[in-house]
C-alpha cells in the first residue's frame, strides 16, 4: 500500500491513474495533483522513457504554476510511453486511445506538451470534448505556434533585469532545447536586442559567438532537420551547451539537464527555466550560492497554461498575450522582491507565494 503514496504530501496528489490498453499499445500515466483552485490543466507528454515520478513532478509544477498565476485551475500532467516521431497514423491511433481512456477523468483537462501538439489536442477533443491548445480551425489558440510559453519566458527575463544589473540589448543568450519554447524565447528576446550565441537540440550544440540567425534556425527545425544541418557556426556535442559563456541560459527541454555533475560548468547571469523541472534542487542551490539568478519553472514558463486557460474561457490571442505579460511580469517582480526581503532563493519565495494561494483556495472547499 505504501508505493502509490510515496509522492503524497499536504498538496497531493489527488489521483495517480495508470493506463494500459494492450490492443492499442498504450501505456500511460495521469497525475491529478491538486484541484483546490479548479479542474487541473496539464500537458500530455510523449517520450519513450517517461516515468510515474516524472509525471508527478511535472504535475506538481503545474499545481504551483497555476496557483502562482492566479488561474482557476489545479495542476495535472499525463505521460504516454512512445516515440513522438512515430508514423502519423500510429500516433493518432495511440493518442485517440489515450483520450478514450481518460474520458471519465473529468477533473483533468489535457493540453499539448513535449511530443504532442495542437493536432494531437484536436484528436483528444474529437474523442472526449475537452482539451486546450487546439488549432485555430476549432476555435483554439495554438499556443506552441504563437510561442505563448516562450513569450512568457522573455517577459520573466525582462522583469528580472533590475535585480541582476543586466541590459537586454546585447545580452548573450544560449538555449538548451531549441523546440517550441526555446525558439520563441530566443525570438522574443532578440526583438529586444538580445543575441542568440548558442542553441542545442538532440543532434548537438551550435555556437555562433557573433550571433546566430534565429529565423533561419527556426525554418530549419520546421523542416524537421537538426541544428547540425545548419551550414554556419561551430558544431559541438549536445552537452557542450552548458559550457557556452552567456548572460542568459534557457533550459527548454527535458527534466534535470542541470545537476550536481555539470552545474559548476555553467557561466551565466540568469537561468530562465523554459522547461519544467530542468534543474535539480542541488543545482539550483549551487547557482544561487554563486549569485546566479534562477527564475523557477512555474513562474517563468507559465505562458502556455495562461494561454490555455484563456482559450478555455473563450478568450482570443490578444487577451492571452496580455494576460501572460501581466501575470508573469507581476509574479516575477513579486517573487524577486520577496526573495530579496527575506534573503531566500527565488524558488523559496515563489513556493511560499503559490502555497499561500493554494491554502486560501482550499479553505473554501469542502474537501480542501
Amino acid at each position: 500500500m505504501d508505493e502509490p503514496f510515496r509522492f503524497a504530501d499536504a498538496l497531493g496528489p489527488a489521483k495517480i491513474v495508470h493506463i494500459h490498453v494492450p490492443a492499442a499499445g498504450l501505456k500511460a500515466t495521469v497525475v491529478v495533483d491538486n484541484v483546490a483552485c479548479g479542474p487541473a490543466i496539464g500537458g500530455v507528454r510523449m517520450a519513450p522513457d517517461v516515468t510515474t515520478e516524472e509525471c508527478f513532478r511535472l504535475a506538481r509544477a503545474m499545481t504551483l504554476k497555476n496557483a502562482a498565476a492566479g488561474l482557476p485551475h489545479g495542476g495535472g500532467k499525463s505521460v504516454i510511453s512512445g516515440d513522438p516521431r512515430m508514423d502519423h497514423a500510429d500516433k493518432e491511433h495511440l493518442i485517440r486511445a489515450f483520450a478514450c481512456a481518460i474520458r471519465g477523468l473529468g477533473e483533468y483537462i489535457p493540453g499539448p506538451d513535449m511530443g504532442t501538439d495542437e493536432t494531437s489536442m484536436a484528436w483528444v477533443h474529437d474523442e472526449i470534448g475537452r482539451a486546450v491548445g487546439l488549432p485555430r480551425v476549432f476555435g483554439g489558440i495554438p499556443l506552441d505556434e504563437i510561442g505563448a510559453t516562450g513569450f512568457g519566458v522573455a517577459v520573466a527575463i525582462e522583469a528580472a533585469l533590475p535585480f541582476c544589473d543586466l541590459q537586454l540589448k546585447g545580452a548573450r543568450v544560449a538555449v538548451q532545447g531549441f523546440g517550441a519554447v526555446g525558439q520563441h524565447a530566443a525570438r522574443f528576446l532578440a526583438e529586444k536586442g538580445a543575441i542568440l550565441v548558442a542553441a542545442a537540440d538532440s543532434s548537438g550544440t551550435l555556437v555562433g559567438k557573433d550571433g546566430l540567425d534565429i529565423p533561419d534556425l527556426i525554418a530549419l527545425k520546421r523542416e524537421g532537420r537538426p541544428l547540425m544541418d545548419y551550414p554556419a557556426g561551430e558544431k559541438l556535442d549536445r552537452d557542450a551547451i552548458v559550457d557556452v559563456a552567456c548572460d542568459i541560459w534557457i533550459p527548454a527541454a527535458r527534466p534535470d539537464v542541470l545537476h550536481a555533475g555539470n552545474v559548476g560548468r555553467l557561466n551565466a547571469k540568469i537561468v530562465a527555466q523554459g522547461a519544467n523541472i530542468p534543474a535539480t534542487l542541488e543545482a539550483e542551490a549551487a547557482l544561487h550560492a554563486r549569485g546566479v539568478l534562477v527564475l523557477p519553472d512555474f513562474i517563468a514558463n507559465a505562458g502556455g497554461v495562461i494561454c490555455a486557460a484563456t482559450e478555455y474561457r473563450g478568450g482570443n490571442e490578444a487577451a492571452a498575450f496580455a494576460a501572460i505579460a501581466e501575470k508573469i511580469g507581476r509574479n516575477t517582480r513579486t517573487m524577486l522582491e520577496d526573495a530579496a526581503r527575506d534573503a531566500v532563493a527565488p524558488r523559496t519565495a515563489a513556493m511560499a507565494m503559490a502555497e499561500r494561494r493554494l491554502r486560501a483556495a482550499a479553505r473554501e472547499r469542502r474537501w480542501g
